[in-house]
């Protein structure tokens, strides 16, 4: 199945199928009583979703919304979970991709733990080239989800973005 920017994969509170994320990128929103909501999770190509539905079923923690073209593939429960019954070995398979989702959350600490604003800012681009290229952060991502990710204001992101701008103007 292919989603569009915008298009919604699933909702939060929903049970459902798991998904392979085969290209493209999807982001993981939580929505408060209040209407708000807070970026929780980016999803990339490779990974299978819900992480905390690979091993049992569970309602899904948040809406998937897809950040560009993305190709998914429908994974029925049923089949997964009767997947894993008789073959334990599959447990394996779901080890590494949240070991691998464990690596990805650590490079997201890295880049919460730059020094400056600016240093944040240039490691989350550079992480989101190498799957996004040749669209760029901001392409993808509001100025306030950029800012959640990173632990800055929407108005710090914007003055950073329009700083690295009025560099690449420069030179």
């Amino acid at each position: 199945m292919i989603l569009h920017k915008g298009e919604i994969l699933f909702r939060q509170g929903d049970h459902g199928p798991l998904y392979r994320i085969n290209s493209g990128m999807l982001k993981i929103v939580r929505i408060h009583e209040d209407g708000s909501q807070i970026l929780m999770n980016i999803i990339t190509p490779g990974e299978v979703i819900p992480h905390h539905s690979l091993v049992s079923p569970n309602i899904n923690h948040g809406t998937a919304i897809a950040l560009m073209p993305t190709e998914v593939e429908v994974i029925q429960a049923h089949d997964w979970y009767t997947k894993l019954q008789e073959n334990p070995m599959h447990y394996r398979e779901i080890a590494l991709l949240l070991q691998d989702k464990l690596m990805m959350l650590q490079q997201r600490i890295d880049q919460l733990s730059q020094v400056t604003p600016m240093q944040k800012l240039e490691k989350l681009q550079a992480w989101a080239h190498q799957f996004i290229a040749p669209n760029t952060l901001i392409d993808i991502l509001t100025q306030d989800e950029i800012g959640q990710l990173i632990g800055l204001r929407r108005e710090t992101v914007n003055r950073l973005l329009r700083a690295q701008a009025h560099a690449t103007t420069d030179h």
